[in-house]
């Protein structure tokens, strides 16, 4: 757990190395996404290790580095690879850069991911619009005394994906003759693929697509009061759906051949968030 203080210090430092840089909104890439870092015009670049506070990205793709500056026309803070719990951290580590962001006027924060499709309905190279979220396993980032400073000691999930950034989203996707899947992100812990029984259990209790992240950052988003819009892109099918091993050089392969599309949605949504 870190206190109130500690993210004060981490916004201090980076306010200082912003100047009047001010972020409207944070971007978490997730693996094989990291190319949206590289769109970012005027861009001050920040490795995670030198933040006070900060963890380090140690999974494959994930560059671990703040990148500020200017996408699509509005003040981005994008983080370019996260910390996911299966690398050892904790919820509160995993979620500490949006409260950060929180600190630095962050009101937006888009959230995206690389994803294993339950549904049978999806294919490789879909993009689904988060609607909702099952998490049943791991603590959250709230658990422990409350910081009053960011938010009420229970925190309403109700609208955990802000329903007018999902318009929004749908909107744009249409613009740009888009399929956009809409579905509910099942998290998992990691970082061992699931077991085809453990995604049959998820499709039973309504899940769409399979994950290792986002979760504590959308949780801690909520918390302190910052809208939320998810984005994963469906990089395999889950375990079980066809009849072959998973790889995870595969999952970097399929962001790669999808990184336009994904791209254009994404830089379409932002001026109007």
């Amino acid at each position: 757990m870190f206190t109130y203080e500690q993210y004060q210090e981490s916004a201090a430092f980076l306010q200082k190395r912003l100047g009047e840089f001010q972020p409207e909104l944070l971007l978490i890439l997730g693996s094989g996404l990291g190319f949206l870092a590289g769109e970012v015009e005027g861009a001050v670049v920040i490795p995670y290790g030198e933040i006070p506070h900060f963890a380090r990205s140690t999974a494959p793709d994930h560059a671990g580095r703040l990148v500020c500056g200017t996408l699509a026309g509005r003040r981005v803070m994008v983080m370019d690879g996260r910390f996911h719990i299966y690398e050892g951290y904790d919820a509160y580590q995993a979620a500490y850069p949006v409260r950060v962001a929180k600190l630095l006027g962050v009101q937006t924060m888009v959230v995206t991911n690389a994803c294993g499709a339950i549904n049978t309905g999806y294919q490789v190279g879909d993009v689904m619009l988060i609607s909702d979220h099952i998490r049943l396993f791991d603590p959250n980032p709230l658990v422990g005394p409350n910081l009053l400073e960011f938010g009420p000691r229970f925190c309403d999930m109700t609208y955990a994906y802000d329903p007018a950034c999902r318009k929004i989203a749908k909107e744009e996707a249409d613009k740009l003759g888009m399929t956009l899947r809409e579905g509910v992100y099942f998290y998992f812990p990691g970082p061992q693929f699931e077991t085809p029984a453990e995604i049959r259990a998820a499709r039973v209790l309504g899940g769409d697509a399979a994950g290792m992240s986002t979760v504590p950052e959308v949780i801690c988003a909520n918390h302190c009061g910052i809208r939320v819009l998810g984005f994963s892109l469906v990089t395999n099918m889950a375990a079980g759906v066809l009849d072959q091993r998973l790889d995870g050089v595969d999952v970097l392969q399929a962001a790669e051949r999808a990184r336009d599309g994904f791209s254009a949605l994404v830089r379409a949504c932002l001026p109007r968030l």
